[in-house]
């Protein structure tokens, strides 16, 4: 007898520290491809949202899925490339106005404050003041304001520096998700094969389809629709006269991919251009706002989502806010499979539940 139980306590113990080993494994695993979570982010994204193109592709160049992968590598790290070719073309181009300004400064005093920007709603009088106290006593402005300065360098700083990481782990990423393009059949059939073993037969490969469906209805519905919405708002800003035209179509990208929407965008310029008696350039751009951008976020989008998610909207719209907020950029995706996993789950587990139960007239009352 106490020989059996010898036998009990040892299998216990040695479980015991097999799991725990096994635990210290896997985080010692997180924390070596944590770096790499980011790549991995935009690698299944890109993989996810493209497949079916990087088929078609492979199809036109007859099969060879290597070539097809370099095609595709280069073809999404150019079109990603282009906006910072802009982004970077214009910093240099206002560096050297800015530095002319400074230069006339220093000989003929700061000058006064364009009307537009002290026209500007909510932070225009604030700039206007503060304009007016630099023209009056630079250095005390300076001092005044020096902390505020200090942080607003040091934010740009580090906006700059998380820009440029940025770009590094989009381009990584295409290029981890051409190699698991060329590499789909031989990755596919392990990963199904797992979620069969862990979570059953038939619920597992529901899983892989229902993350699949949230990673390509938050990349084509969501992220897709802020894009249109966001060139539309330029083409209209820009038809309008508005030389802000880029930030403008820039936060109207953000409000769209956080589901609030262009309406704060373009009805503030609308009012602001009434004000301003550009009142032909303020009925276009409600007119414009009203039809093309509303009609794109409230049709477009569902449309997008329903077509490609295969998901409920409200699935993807909670993921997507939940995910921004707790996790950033990357946290749209990230709280978008969150939900449908769980979504698949439960309803999974809700049709297993109504397929045990009985029919109500087989449900014999006790005697």
């Amino acid at each position: 007898m106490s020989t059996l139980i010898e036998r009990s306590t040892r299998g216990l113990i040695e479980t015991v520290l097999a799991l725990l080993f096994l635990l210290i494994l896997l985080w010692d695993l997180y924390l070596v491809l944590s770096v790499f979570l980011g790549v991995f982010t935009y690698a299944i994204i890109f993989s996810v949202s493209l497949a079916s193109l990087f088929e078609r592709l492979s199809k036109l160049l007859r099969g060879r899925r290597k070539l097809a992968a370099f095609v595709y590598a280069l073809i999404l790290i150019l079109i990603m490339a282009l906006p910072f070719i802009y982004i970077i073309s214009a910093l240099s181009e206002h560096a050297g106005v800015v530095v002319k300004w400074v230069a006339e400064a220093k000989v003929n005093g700061v000058p006064a404050l364009p009307d537009w920007i002290a026209a500007l709603p909510f932070v225009g009088e604030k700039i206007g003041t503060f304009w007016e106290e630099v023209r009056t006593d630079p250095t005390r402005a300076i001092m005044m304001y020096e902390s505020t300065l200090t942080a607003m360098m040091m934010r740009m700083a580090s906006g700059g520096a998380g820009i440029v990481w940025a770009a590094i782990e989009f381009i990584v990423g295409i290029i981890v998700s051409a190699m698991f393009l060329v590499n789909r059949d031989t990755i596919l059939p392990p990963l199904y094969k797992t979620m069969k073993s862990i979570v059953g037969f038939n619920d597992g490969p529901a899983l892989v389809n229902a993350t699949g469906r949230a990673v390509k209805g938050v990349a084509v519905g969501v992220m897709g629709t802020a894009f249109i919405a966001a060139l539309l708002a330029w083409i209209g800003f820009k038809i309008a006269g508005i030389s802000f035209a880029v930030g403008l179509a820039a936060i109207t990208f953000f409000l769209v991919v956080i589901q609030v929407g262009p309406l704060l965008v373009w009805l503030p310029v609308a009012i602001w251009l009434a004000t301003h008696g550009h009142t032909g350039a303020a009925i276009f751009i409600t007119i414009w706002g009203i039809v093309v951008l509303m009609g794109v976020d409230n049709i477009l989008k569902p449309i997008l989502i329903a077509r490609s998610g295969k998901l409920p909207v409200l699935v993807l719209f909670l993921g997507v806010i939940g995910g921004l907020v707790a996790w950033g950029f990357t946290g749209m995706f990230k709280g978008a499979i969150i939900l449908a996993v769980f979504y698949t789950i439960f309803w999974s587990w809700h049709d297993q539940q109504r397929d045990i139960e009985l029919p109500a007239e087989q449900i014999k009352p006790a005697v």
